[in-house]
């Protein structure tokens, strides 16, 4: 793996590098202490991990994430930082990871392994479907935006279900929990489901999900899924559970409650 450290602080780069050294799989080091000598090296130079610290002068490293993303989807974002409070934020750029200092050098070294992971997980798919953690699809490396929360979780939740069919009352007991589905949420529901499928082709891939006789189903075999790995047996997929699926989502906890036992049969949790 190549790996980038940016901090502006020259000890804390030097120091964070000679550690990522010492990890199993790192071929290649590099270290910078300004935020657009990265994005230049990135630019010429495959990089598998970036670790970011994030409070810097010029460009925090919040900003600088977004930045590589875009210029290189597939490169995973490891946050280093001593402020716990950068945590919510930083999340919105969908890191790897979010390590605080002083960081060991086992935790580094996990954090980097789990990052590859991932990375290794979406390399070969045109559409990545994340589960662990918070919920994202992925088309080429890019996340799909959704105009409506609700409609993202309306895919969520079909994922969940793992090509099984599901009518329009099931999916609002499950999404909606106690509300009444009287006619006036059914058109709501309808709202959310075409927003849905606006969506997916505004993205290329409709084809990921169907809807026939009002029953609704993802199509599994049109996209690569964590949580589909996992249960395959997939050693990377494995290893990439860390104990939270689909984070957002209440009806989720069952799935969740499935995976970490069986991620305790593993020796994973």
């Amino acid at each position: 793996m190549n790996v980038i450290c940016v901090d502006d602080e020259p000890l804390a780069v030097e120091y964070t590098a000679d550690q990522c050294r010492l990890v199993p799989g790192v071929e290649d080091v590099k270290g910078f202490t300004k935020a657009q000598s990265a994005l230049e090296w990135i630019a010429g130079n495959p990089t598998d991990i970036a670790l970011l610290d994030i409070n810097m002068p010029e460009t925090d490293g919040i900003t600088l994430a977004a930045r590589i993303k875009e210029a290189s989807p597939q490169t995973a974002i490891l946050f280093l930082t001593a402020y716990k409070e950068y945590a919510l934020d930083a999340y919105a750029v969908h890191p790897s990871g979010y390590l605080l200092k002083p960081v060991s050098q086992e935790k580094l070294a996990s954090e980097i392994a789990y990052a590859g992971a991932s990375k290794h997980l979406s390399a070969p798919a045109h559409i990545r479907i994340k589960t662990f953690g918070y919920f994202d699809v992925y088309v080429d490396g890019r996340p799909i935006r959704f105009r409506l929360s609700k409609a993202k979780e309306i895919l969520a939740y079909l994922v969940d279900q793992q090509g099984a069919g599901v009518t329009r009352a099931e999916l609002f007991a499950a999404v909606w929990e106690d509300r009444l589905y009287d006619r006036k949420m059914q058109k709501q529901v309808d709202v959310y489901i075409r927003s849905l499928r606006e969506t997916l082709r505004e993205y290329g891939v409709p084809e990921i999900m169907e809807m026939e006789k009002g029953v609704l189903r993802v199509r599994p075999e049109t996209f690569v899924c964590d949580v589909y790995r996992f249960f395959a047996g997939d050693g990377d997929a494995i290893n990439s559970y860390r104990g939270e699926y689909m984070s957002s989502y209440a009806w989720a906890d069952i799935s969740e409650a499935l995976l970490f036992r069986q991620a305790t049969k593993n020796g994973n949790a």
